[in-house]
């Protein structure tokens, strides 16, 4: 696909790599909703040596891995990280935090209360703030902040360069209420997620002009209003020292430094064994290696199948390929032997959620064979989510169910299995979609026989064919197709013994003389090992019902900017988060594509151009339904429809794994939580 006919206007951060996927970011967007209900809880509970204040030792400094140090401290900018979110979250007001099952509870270290105090003739919410709270240089947080915060980010000032407004947007006024501590917003169209609105608050002299918004919050937050401040950046040790803030009237924290630390995934094991860090998230492969050196051995390795103890990875099927490494022996560059001393490992232990996030198979519906709705429901009832969920989850102890939502994940409130809208796998009425569609199966020229006395080629465990390499046939390509054979392993002919479905290929599918052959994009990066064992998977379920793969693996770089952004792809796996409000985070992922001006078409973040009138339609009413239920209703429908429309497959919730220093308490794998920052630290 061509990438000069399509252009997203959203202006987020670009992809980020990590160890089970690509993940592209979103706002980190909290706040209140409806209370209790009668929802299943989230699928893993957070890990995280939850330990109360008393038992926390009131000192001490805790290094923690990111991928880099903000390029910004602004959250609300395009170049905004995973690492710049972590400082906002530390430093700066967050009205509303995430329990354990992904609920926003309002935070009284900010507000007394807020609620939604008039909705005819319109919406009105009054935020009653703490009075203790204050900026680090002791002023009192005020209207004046939220006013200024609005006028920002409300899209109707081009000399902010903003990275977004969803809800701003809505705001016709901010001011002060009945007090100094009291700020009413009135909207001039209903907003449903009102509550994820100035979090994090910044104060008006970063929001108060143009210049201040878009310069003064790069290297510097000279105030914080949070339990840390920001202190010292120290680039050429690729460090950022967070410290108690003095003016902080809440829980005092109990660490006295935070400091973040710029560490490459694949460098992380040996940055934990040698104390250069001491949380940090891992690759699948790195906790199986720090599970193996802190696992009994001879005598207690029976321990393996008792209840309560989670056998190591590598002890499950098909664990090798989903810890990165293949049935050769192959590591991912995670796990070589060289990275640590396996003593230092010992003091080490590896955290295990599930993350409010997921990875799917993107299908460009742009054009060519996937424009089809036909052919992308074939696909999707092709893929075997629960083999592939079980294949990546299974070995790591997780819980292996696959996704059934786009929106929400299992646990978050309002979350629906609608998954039943594009149907089960079944590849026989997958491949009489093909047929439906005009794909028919082909019939090339007559196989080429081998020559005697020769062997069949074998590249990485993978016959030509794509056959795994035990297979006992004859080697010959099943499309009868001179055009030679259909590995399906990639364009530099790297494959991976496929311990999945046995099941052979079925002959190709054409349609006017032309194969059914789509480009499946992939990041080729160490990181990403166990995401194109993924890919190798789906590959030969598409094999099944007749259709060809060509994998292409790309620089991890260039995967978001130059493939998936531009639309140039016609598979691809990548994951999203899911906020608290889907319909504000969600919506800009499958709003329906719309032409511009010039020709080109707006995408936003919608990278499948798959969409609908009626996906939109449902997302807008959703957004200003102010009662929860009805609102969550809305949101289940629009997935039904996102999930009929077969623009992109979710597979599984992506699993979190973290490694922390054993003495290291309130932190780990947060699960569908937020950090609470100031309870962190290690063990008295």
């Amino acid at each position: 696909m061509s990438s000069q006919h399509t252009r997203s206007r959203t202006r987020l951060r670009s992809a980020v790599l990590l160890a089970a996927g690509l993940l592209l970011p979103l706002p980190l967007l909290t706040g209140c909703g409806a209370g209790d209900d009668e929802a299943d809880g989230p699928a893993a509970s957070q890990d995280i040596a939850a330990a109360p204040r008393s038992k926390v030792a009131d000192k001490g400094t805790l290094t923690w891995a990111v991928n880099a140090l903000p390029a910004t401290y602004n959250t609300f900018q395009a170049d905004a990280d995973q690492a710049s979110q972590r400082v906002a979250g530390a430093v700066l007001p967050t009205l509303f935090t995430l329990d354990g099952r992904g609920r926003p509870q309002r935070n009284p270290d900010y507000l007394t209360s807020a609620s939604v105090t008039q909705r005819e003739p319109r919406q009105v919410v009054v935020y009653k703030l703490n009075p203790k709270a204050v900026w680090s240089n002791g002023t009192a947080i005020t209207s004046a902040d939220f006013e200024a915060q609005w006028k920002a980010l409300r899209g109707k000032d081009s000399a902010y360069w903003t990275a977004r407004n969803a809800g701003y947007d809505r705001i016709d006024r901010v001011e002060r209420g009945a007090n100094a501590q009291e700020v009413k917003v009135t909207f001039a169209k209903n907003h449903a997620d009102w509550a994820a609105l100035f979090t994090p608050l910044y104060p008006r002299s970063v929001m108060g002009s143009g210049s201040a918004f878009n310069d003064s919050a790069r290297k510097e937050l000279k105030l914080a209003a949070g339990p840390f401040a920001v202190g010292g950046r120290d680039a050429k040790q690729g460090t950022l020292t967070l410290v108690r803030n003095p003016r902080w009237w809440g829980d005092r924290a109990k660490l006295d430094r935070l400091v973040l630390r710029a560490v490459p995934p694949e460098q992380r094991v040996a940055a934990l064994a040698s104390g250069k860090v001491d949380i940090a998230e891992i690759t699948p492969g790195a906790a199986e290696r720090i599970t193996k050196a802190n696992t009994p051995s001879k005598k207690d390795r029976s321990d393996k199948g008792r209840p309560g103890i989670i056998a190591p990875a590598s002890a499950s099927p098909g664990a090798a390929r989903a810890e990165g490494r293949s049935d050769q022996g192959r590591v991912d560059g995670a796990n070589k032997p060289a990275a640590a001393d396996v003593t230092a490992l010992r003091g080490l232990v590896v955290r295990r959620s599930l993350e409010p996030a997921y990875t799917q198979l993107a299908l460009n519906g742009a054009s060519g064979p996937l424009a089809d709705e036909r052919v992308r429901r074939a696909i999707a009832r092709a893929v075997d989510r629960k083999a592939i969920a079980e294949y990546v989850l299974a070995p790591l102890g997780l819980p292996a169910k696959p996704l059934g939502s786009h929106v929400l994940v299992a646990g978050q409130q309002g979350y629906e299995d609608t998954s039943s809208a594009i149907g089960s796998v079944d590849p026989k009425a997958a491949q009489a979609l093909l047929a439906d569609a005009g794909w028919k199966a082909g019939h090339g020229a007559a196989p080429q026989k081998k020559a005697a006395g020769t062997a069949p080629v074998i590249t990485s465990g993978v016959r030509a064919g794509g056959r795994p390499a035990d297979d006992d046939s004859d080697g010959t390509d099943p499309d009868d197709d001179p055009a030679g054979p259909e590995d399906g392993t990639g364009t530099d002919g790297k494959g991976s013994l496929d311990t999945g479905d046995k099941a052979g290929a079925s002959p190709a599918r054409y349609k006017d003389g032309k194969k059914l052959t789509l480009r499946f994009v992939l990041p080729k990066g160490a990181g990403a090992e166990p995401l194109r064992a993924v890919g190798e998977r789906i590959a030969r379920q598409l094999d099944a019902i007749g259709v060809r793969t060509e994998v292409i693996k790309v620089d991890d770089a260039s995967f978001f900017k130059d493939h998936i952004a531009s639309g140039d792809f016609d598979l691809a796996l990548y994951g999203w988060p899911t906020g608290a409000f889907p319909a504000t985070d969600a919506r800009p992922i499958f709003a329906k594509p719309q032409p511009a001006p010039d020709g080109s078409l707006i995408v936003e973040q919608n990278y499948t151009r798959v969409g609908t009138d009626q996906i939109d339609r449902l997302f807008d009413q959703a957004s200003t339904e102010l009662d929860p239920d009805a609102s969550h209703d809305l949101m289940a429908r629009a997935d039904a429809r996102i999930w009929a429309a077969a623009g992109s497959i979710p597979l599984y919730q992506r699993p979190e794994l973290v490694g922390t220093r054993k003495t290291v308490v309130n932190a780990g794998a947060f699960g569908l939580a937020g950090p609470r920052y100031q309870d962190i630290g290690y063990r008295r």
